[in-house]
C-alpha cells in the first residue's frame, strides 16, 4: 500500500464495540478474533472482573469482563461477546456488550485524549475518534490491565500450559 493512502492501511483501522452505552475502539492489529461468550473455569481468589479461563482450540485464554473492570454497567444481551486480544506473550479475552464495526478513520478525525479529572477510565483512554456527530473513545487495551492483572494472567497461563 502506498503511504499516501494511509486511511486504508490496516495500522489505522479500529474495532469498535460498546461497553454499556458508550462506544470504544481498539486497534485492529491487537485483535486476534471475536467469539461468543464461552464457558469459563473460575480461578480461586481472582478479582471479581476476572471471569476465569477457557480453552480455545487448545490454547488457554484468560477472560476479563472489561465492563466490570472499568466500572461500566453491563447490558448483557444476545450480542454480548468476547474480543480475543493478542499481547505477544499471551492472549486475553475481554467481554464487551457488542461489537459494532471496523472503522478506518482519517487522520483529521482522530483527536487527543480528553482532559478529565481523576478517573479510573482516564488512564485507559488514548484519544477519541470523531465519526459524524459521535465521539468514539480509543481504548488502550493493554493499559486497561494493571500490573496485578498481568501477573495474574501470566501465572494462570503458566499453570495451565
Amino acid at each position: 500500500m502506498s503511504e499516501e493512502n494511509s486511511t486504508t492501511d490496516i495500522n489505522d483501522r479500529y474495532l469498535c464495540f460498546n461497553l454499556g452505552k458508550e462506544e470504544f475502539a481498539i486497534p485492529l492489529l491487537a485483535v486476534r478474533e471475536v467469539i461468543g461468550l464461552p464457558e469459563t473455569t473460575k480461578v480461586p481468589q481472582a478479582p471479581n472482573y476476572f471471569l476465569g479461563i477457557t480453552n480455545l482450540r487448545g490454547q488457554i485464554i484468560s477472560i476479563v469482563d472489561l465492563r466490570q473492570k472499568l466500572g461500566i454497567a453491563s447490558q448483557n444481551t444476545s450480542e454480548t461477546t468476547v474480543i480475543i486480544c493478542d499481547f505477544g506473550t499471551f492472549c486475553m479475552g475481554s467481554v464487551v456488550d457488542s461489537v459494532n464495526k471496523v472503522l478506518s478513520p482519517e487522520e483529521k478525525d482522530i483527536g487527543p485524549k480528553p482532559t478529565m479529572t481523576e478517573s479510573k477510565a482516564n488512564a485507559h483512554i488514548s484519544g477519541v475518534i470523531k465519526q459524524d456527530e459521535k465521539l468514539i473513545l480509543r481504548l488502550d487495551i493493554a493499559k486497561a490491565l494493571n500490573a496485578e492483572d498481568l501477573i495474574l494472567l501470566k501465572e494462570t497461563n503458566k499453570k495451565t500450559a
